[in-house]
């Protein structure tokens, strides 16, 4: 007999305007079969009560539409990171907050390390250390015998050591871009974007961040299960056109905490080592074999760099300090035929834009590429969409497309924007949120994990606040509200996926997807929304629990 399981809570909040607020959910079968008052669902036959979260908060399960399983990958590698960090497992990692902090944590590293590997490590950001380039020469320091190699915590940079130089044969006579040199025309050890850093990639087996394993991706999930995020994205595999796919479907199946979305890199990281149409008949032939859980036949395509590292592409008057400009990974010719080969395959393409230049070359391909080959309720998305302008945002809702923005970046690099980067003006107008809404551009939020971590309302308060680590408030008037920034990061990521028929909300007919909360995140100050204990998940009416320790049994 199948039963209809009513869970009553302290408040239900649906993101489904037609009922906003219940007492309680109904769950038969794996899905929502309705919600209302405990009096009215008790009603439905074979209806049995499970209190279980009768004194919590029922939210819908958490949609991170921007994010890599490659968090679980970095921390197998030694985090050097600027900021705190709290890895899958609950262990807390201080920040490396001084250059001496990071040579000491990799000599630490090495102690219990095979001389013969080279060292991988993860997390840096120079731009927190504007006095002191973290060079060959610094990391030498750490080892001159082993080669080490940190990825900036952007994934678009590495720095490595002298050593590393020399066994991958970066010299003076490398002319790649991106290959940062001396005054006398020496590599310092700085490779900034995909063709530098593919030259010292038999350091990292060729995947960096974006490698994925069972294991990885399982911790992948539990990060998920800890924040409350019932759906999650691995926004661009290498891995989907060679059996790298055998790594997802055995390793989610239909007990797998969350639901994974997994996109194919089909452009702007390295050279393309197969036919686009190849490509994009494989991802056709690959949504077939999608599940419940796993879900492919979705591409990712990169076309600049990042803010912090001064290599987005961005339009007059370019960056605040520097006459540089940023860089394409990919070329515009290029990204059209990988754009146009894709749309025409009927395959959804969310595309990397950090700088207002890349954004405006998103939108003049997506014209011409719908000119010819029109396609209804495309819902192809600007990621990151950082320095998108208001005359960009219109001709976006004017060709059907979204906006993931990158809201996070305001609080883990809002003040380098401002005084750095891009400026005070430019820096009051980044990651747009309320622009875009104001417009009518369906909007997500995001983390893009590993990048910062994964946490969902963390993400809300940033885009709510606006607050920079110093305090400052970048854009008030990009502010965006608590149940805006709520319907971000569950309704309107489930749009963007092309999933919102499915997650999103909680209605009936829909995934019994929650995210089961200590508080209500419309009745706390919004700079305590990251504080609000996620007890765990349910996703497809089965129960996860939270490996992070409830506060008051924290040490």
């Amino acid at each position: 007999m199948t039963f209809t399981t009513v869970y009553p809570a302290r408040m239900v909040r649906t993101m489904d305007p037609a009922c906003p607020t219940a007492e309680a959910v109904a769950v038969r079968d794996g899905l929502v079969r309705a919600v209302g008052t405990v009096q009215e669902l008790m009603e439905y036959p074979d209806a049995q009560l499970d209190d279980r979260y009768s004194d919590a908060v029922i939210l819908p399960g958490f949609v991170e539409a921007h994010g890599h399983a490659g968090t679980g990958t970095v921390w197998d590698s030694v985090y050097v990171g600027y900021l705190d960090r709290t890895d899958p497992d609950g262990k807390f990692w201080p920040g490396c907050t001084t250059v001496d902090d990071i040579v000491n944590r990799l000599r630490e590293a090495l102690r219990d390390h095979d001389p013969n590997r080279p060292l991988t490590a993860w997390g840096l950001d120079p731009i927190f250390f504007p006095d002191t380039p973290i060079t060959a020469a610094e990391l030498d320091r750490a080892s001159a015998h082993t080669p080490i190699c940190i990825s900036h915590t952007s994934g678009h940079a590495y720095a490595v050591n002298t050593i590393a130089l020399k066994k991958c044969g970066v010299d003076a006579s490398t002319t790649v871009e991106g290959v940062m040199k001396d005054s006398s025309g020496n590599p310092t050890g700085e490779l900034h974007e995909f063709a530098a850093m593919g030259l010292v990639a038999s350091l990292t087996e060729g995947g960096g961040v974006l490698s994925v394993s069972p294991r990885a991706i399982k911790q992948y999930a539990q990060n998920g299960v800890n924040v409350g995020a019932t759906t999650l994205t691995d926004l661009g595999s290498q891995r989907l056109m060679d059996d790298g796919v055998a790594i997802y479907t055995d390793t989610v199946d239909e007990d797998f905490p969350v639901r994974l979305n997994v996109f194919h890199f089909g452009a702007g990281v390295g050279p393309v080592s197969h036919s686009l149409p190849e490509a994009a008949a494989r991802i056709v032939e690959l949504r077939e074999q999608s599940t419940d859980r796993l879900q492919f036949g979705n591409i990712k395509l990169m076309l600049d760099g990042t803010l912090q590292g001064l290599t987005a592409r961005v339009l007059e008057p370019g960056y605040y300090r520097t006459d540089e400009n940023g860089m394409w990974n990919v070329t515009p010719q290029e990204y059209l035929e990988a754009f146009e080969t894709f749309h025409k395959a009927g395959l959804l393409i969310h595309v990397h834009c950090n700088g207002d230049q890349a954004t405006q070359l998103f939108i003049d391909t997506l014209q011409t590429v719908l000119e010819r080959h029109p396609r209804p309720d495309h819902r192809h998305t600007v990621t990151h969409s950082q320095m998108t302008r208001p005359a960009q945002y219109r001709r976006l809702k004017a060709l059907g497309a979204c906006a993931n923005v990158f809201a996070n970046h305001i609080w883990a690099w809002g003040d380098q924007h401002l005084d750095v980067t891009v400026g005070p003006d430019r820096a009051r107008r980044n990651n747009a949120s309320a622009t875009a809404l104001r417009i009518g551009v369906p909007i997500s939020i995001h983390s893009d994990t590993p990048v910062t971590p994964l946490g969902p309302l963390s993400t809300a308060k940033h885009a709510v606040t606006r607050l920079t680590q110093s305090g400052r408030v970048m854009g008030e008037h990009e502010r965006i509200s608590v149940q805006e920034a709520l319907e971000a990061i569950t309704i309107g990521a489930a749009y963007m996926l092309k999933i919102d028929d499915k997650v999103g909300s909680i209605e009936g007919g829909k995934f019994a997807d929650f995210a089961i909360l200590d508080e209500d995140p419309l009745e706390v100050e919004p700079e305590r929304l990251p504080d609000i204990y996620v007890r765990g998940t349910v996703v497809g009416g089965k129960h996860y629990t939270s490996l992070i320790a409830p506060p008051a049994t924290r040490s």
